[in-house]
């Protein structure tokens, strides 16, 4: 028995009697579980199982579509099984009311009250004075000493610029904070679930750049969610910086590439 499976039985409190290992676990593990009883739950490793627990259960109280928490310890977290049967392009508009719902609820500023981490890469979630000084020194700059000398200038060099580029002050929304299709469970054309978080307070549209990164949202989704503000485009470059320097460094230098076509649509 896997030390995951272990756990789970100790969280769950019975005998686990078929397993499987889910997709998706690029940073965790992930397993699938049935207990002697019929029960059924995800387990999942991971840096932080507490604090994923409550961010799970901050966003199920604002109504958008989360699994339930059925235990969590140091080790390992449990979480109910929910269906995800269809594809997100029969979605749009169901994940478009979700974000809406979730991107409503304000916190009483830009961060979290704990650190978190992608796998060996730390999130820092303590506040800054402003939005624009969040974002440089707690989701840019953070890098600069794990990439190349080169793109962390041109880092640096946007970041002294920030202030003119992003609203100093935006509605502190509740954030996924790693919003990409991988994380969005769909079932009967409905979103059923929004999994793997990393959420934090901040700009409502660092969620829909991570979006756009890997997806091309439907007008379904526009339609559901509403407009945004003019400048949109050159803020989702912006934004789309955090996790395409996240995955320069878990996964090297095939996302370089990426890195450097976004500092040169910033001009920078």
């Amino acid at each position: 028995m896997t030390k995951l499976a272990a756990a789970g039985e100790r969280l769950l409190g019975g005998r686990i009697t078929a397993s499987k290992s889910l997709s998706g676990g690029d940073l965790s593990a992930l397993l699938l579980v049935t207990m002697e009883d019929g029960r059924k739950a995800v387990l999942k490793g991971g840096p932080a199982p507490r604090t994923e627990a409550s961010m799970l259960e901050v966003i199920a109280k604002t109504g958008a579509p989360a699994p339930a928490v059925l235990a969590v310890d140091d080790d390992a977290l449990a979480i109910e099984w929910i269906a995800s049967d269809d594809s997100l392009q029969r979605a749009w508009g169901s994940l478009g009311t979700a974000l809406k719902t979730l991107h409503a609820d304000e916190g009483p500023d830009y961060g979290w009250p704990e650190p978190y981490a992608f796998g060996p890469v730390a999130i820092d979630n303590r506040p800054a004075a402003d939005w624009p000084s969040f974002f440089a020194e707690r989701r840019l700059m953070v890098h600069a000493a794990h990439i190349p000398e080169d793109l962390a200038r041109r880092i640096e060099g946007l970041c002294s610029d920030l202030t003119d580029r992003l609203p100093k002050t935006p509605y502190a929304s509740l954030l996924h904070g790693d919003c990409w299709s991988g994380n969005i469970l769909v079932s009967k054309g409905c979103v059923t679930g929004l999994i793997d978080p990393a959420s934090y307070y901040g700009d409502r549209e660092v969620d829909l750049a991570m979006l756009h990164l890997f997806a091309s949202p439907g007008p379904a989704f526009t339609e559901a969610y509403g407009s945004l503000a003019p400048g949109f485009e050159e803020r989702q470059t912006i934004y789309t910086l955090w996790p395409a320097l996240v995955h320069l460094r878990l996964f090297g230098s095939g996302y370089r590439r990426l890195v450097e076509r976004l500092l040169a649509m910033l001009g920078v």
